[in-house]
């Protein structure tokens, strides 16, 4: 049974909530109960060693947490002789008992069920006859890890919050990332570093702000796992929602990670891990949410804190606070002396080029590229999230580049490389093979520009006599210098025609306020080369307006970067030739007359 099957499996058992709950409460019951199948399945093998620890030190006061966690061989562990089967024997006490069970288990398991106010549900369910039917469903679901691996158990649970979001109208794409789009981002984290990751008893750390149910990091776990069976990942993650944080500590007490390492709460307004720093940090951020509600925190902190803080650089505006996301990641990378961090983050293509110069989007990229921190960026093909269609991008940013890096960044564009979903899942309706993940990483790791091909002979398709179209680029590779990004903007003023004067400041020339206006010259480019060629030869009593300057480099005009990605890719299609359109023209006609005749006749 694949995860999906299992999924659906488990969620046919909200059939016996319907008339008791609304649809969209469904999830509320499911996810709690499945986790508390999956908790017991796991400690089973170990249970019976637990219980007589505990039974033998029970006249010393109990045993120590961590003796019983040895004892569990888990980073955690239950007390309770029941499991759900065992339950089922006593119909009549079932509620208490059943409480008692979860009263049992350890702080860091109990948590897990507090975030889902799972005792609530038990009461609920009970006093409508409910909690006996449920628990006996679920006493039969096997989901011990050797029949239901990890990875494939992270991957039902985003099917069940998927399955609850659809129901409640949620946006299901918040609480988790694709599998496709973190394997790659993971990919190419680890590629820079492979040689040190194949050293034995190598460690590293990865963090995620926006973890949700954990999907990144169990990716990462699993791909260093992969590459050096005797590496360690040590994972962080923050995650706001509730359920989700639920699911990602769970993950985490399975796996044997440190529960305490998944903490809750708001990054941007509290970030729980204020004196860490990461080898490596993973973050897909709600795409166009507004940060209103931690506007006062954010704020302060960029006032009071300037560069000390996380967000120095500037603000972006209110309705998008995901390059608020970028800025915190940046702030956790370690050190370059301490051999330096790598960022990988989901963004839409508003951070690209929102924000005009002097503007806070504008700052923190300007930021990011002259401190030479942004080492590539991915286009990714459309309709890959579960929860938008739109256009996204993977950033990679490294504090500490390797030479061949140093000064410049790498574009790629892989839009193309896809494959279609036999079933679409939400808005999620194709995803990235293996093997194309593989080539888009080895594009990016070559860092070089060009592009490449498929292998496959294909027939060449004619259309109307024309010649065959030319084989399109599977991934196209472009190099930059950092400073390609940059422009410079300037004010230029004309002499004031008659009652048209500006008023002019202390040091400007009287100039004409209706003719003002603006030149965006490149930072490449001189500015006085630039008006010779663009401008003087058709306005020649123009002039650059030297008494406006950069609040940073103090020079003449404001300084702003933005990343075009689709005009550096840009294809031009010459149109058909006229001849061929008459055709086609003709040819509809033809097809029209035809059909009227059925009509008319």
């Amino acid at each position: 049974m694949n995860f999906s099957e299992l999924a659906n499996f488990i969620w046919g058992v909200a059939d016996l909530l319907r008339g008791d709950y609304k649809r969209a409460d469904f999830g509320k019951v499911i996810l709690p109960f499945t986790l508390l199948r999956r908790l017991e399945c796991v400690l089973e093998p170990t249970k019976a060693k637990v219980l007589k620890e505990y039974d033998k030190r029970k006249g010393e006061g109990g045993a120590p947490d961590v003796v019983l966690k040895r004892r569990s061989g888990q980073a955690f562990y239950t007390v309770s002789p029941f499991t759900l089967p065992e339950l089922l024997a006593d119909q009549k006490h079932i509620r208490q008992n059943l409480t008692a069970y979860l009263g049992d288990f350890s702080s860091e398991a109990r948590e897990v069920f507090e975030r889902f106010k799972f005792l609530e549900r038990v009461r609920e369910l009970d006093d409508k006859n409910l909690l006996f039917l449920l628990v006996q469903k679920f006493a039969t679901i096997d989901l011990h890890p050797d029949t239901v691996p990890n990875e494939t158990m992270g991957l039902v649970f985003e099917e069940l919050i998927r399955k609850f979001a659809e129901e409640s109208n949620e946006t299901a794409g918040e609480h988790f990332t694709p599998r496709d789009v973190i394997r790659l981002m993971v990919q190419c984290l680890f590629v820079e570093d492979s040689e040190a990751l194949s050293q034995s008893g190598v460690i590293r750390s990865l963090y995620d702000p926006a973890a949700g149910t954990g999907g990144m990091l169990s990716v990462g776990q699993l791909a260093l796992h992969e590459m050096n069976d005797k590496a360690k990942l040590a994972l962080f993650g923050q995650e706001l929602n509730d359920e989700s944080y639920a699911i990602c500590k769970a993950d985490m007490l399975i796996k044997g990670q440190d529960p305490n390492a998944i903490r809750r709460g708001n990054t941007l307004s509290e970030d729980a891990f204020s004196a860490e720093k990461f080898d490596y940090g993973l973050s897909n951020p709600p795409f166009g949410v507004d940060w209103k509600k931690v506007q006062e925190a954010v704020k302060g902190e960029h006032e009071k804190k300037g560069y000390g803080g996380r967000f120095g650089p500037g603000l972006p505006r209110i309705s998008d606070g995901a390059l608020l996301f970028l800025l915190h990641l940046i702030s956790k990378m370690r050190p370059p002396a301490e051999g330096g961090g790598r960022i990988g983050i989901v963004l839409n293509g508003s951070p690209l080029f929102t924000g005009d110069a002097g503007s806070g989007e504008s700052e923190i990229r300007r930021w990011v590229l002259e401190n030479d921190w942004l080492e590539a960026i991915i286009a990714l093909p459309n309709d890959l999230f579960y929860n938008t269609g739109i256009a996204t991008y993977i950033w990679i940013l490294d504090n500490h580049k390797q030479p061949n890096r140093q000064g410049r960044v790498q574009l790629i564009d892989a839009t193309r490389m896809y494959a279609k979903m036999k079933k679409s899942l939400g808005n999620k309706r194709t995803y990235i093979t293996e093997e194309q993940a593989a080539e888009i990483v080895r594009v990016y790791a070559e860092a070089q520009e060009g592009a490449t091909f498929t292998t496959e002979y294909r027939e060449p398709i004619k259309s109307n006599g024309k010649a065959p179209e030319p084989e399109a680029p599977r991934v196209v590779s472009k190099i930059f210098d950092n400073r390609f990004f940059g422009y410079r903007k300037v004010t230029v003023d004309r002499p004031p025609r008659s009652g048209s004067e500006g008023k002019p400041k202390k040091g400007e020339k009287p100039y004409d306020k209706d003719l003002r206006d603006t030149e965006t010259i490149p930072l490449t480019e001189s500015i006085d080369d630039y008006m010779q060629r663009e401008v003087l030869p058709h306005v020649p009593d123009a002039w650059v307006n030297t008494t406006i300057r950069d609040d940073k480099d103090g020079e003449v005009g404001k300084v702003g970067y933005e990343i075009n990605f689709n005009r550096y890719f840009y294809v031009y299609k010459p149109p058909r030739p006229p001849h061929v359109i008459a055709e086609e023209i003709r040819e509809m006609e033809k097809r029209f007359l035809e059909l009227m005749k059925g009509v008319v006749e």
